[in-house]
């Protein structure tokens, strides 16, 4: 459960967001800044889901409703844990193999309002080791 009046999110001007799949089953509450900046990623499973998304730390997300209708999809590492709703087949949020400790939020699947700006981080998931050495303000998003 996230507690709203922290200082740190005083000074990081977060606010709450919701959102969530497709159908209605699952639904979120995510607290992050009304600018986000989003990962375009090119790694395999980016690419074919279309997977634009910011990262929050878990202590920032709350899953509000249908943790029952959630799935997951692993593969390669078995890091990254692909959650989508298993009634409309969407995925809202994520566990992402560079931010185990943070849920990869799709811009997407949030409801309209609240979110003033976006601006686009590109990834080179295709070379996803050197991509996360090269930048380790990927790793540190979700440790604010």
């Amino acid at each position: 459960m996230h507690t709203p009046f922290l200082q740190a999110d005083f000074a990081m001007d977060k606010v709450q967001h919701t959102g969530g799949c497709h159908c209605g089953a699952v639904r979120f509450n995510v607290w992050a800044p009304k600018d986000v900046d989003i990962f375009d990623c090119n790694c395999s499973i980016c690419v074919k889901k279309q997977n634009k998304h910011f990262v929050v730390p878990d202590k920032d997300f709350e899953l509000i409703q249908g943790a029952e209708y959630l799935s997951c999809y692993t593969f390669n590492t078995h890091q990254a844990k692909h959650t989508f709703c298993s009634k409309c087949g969407v995925q809202s949020f994520y566990t992402p193999r560079s931010n185990p400790d943070g849920k990869g939020i799709a811009i997407h699947c949030l409801d309209p309002g609240t979110v003033a700006n976006v601006t686009v981080t590109r990834v080179d998931g295709q070379n996803w080791e050197q991509a996360i050495k090269d930048d380790p303000s990927i790793r540190a998003r979700s440790q604010t």
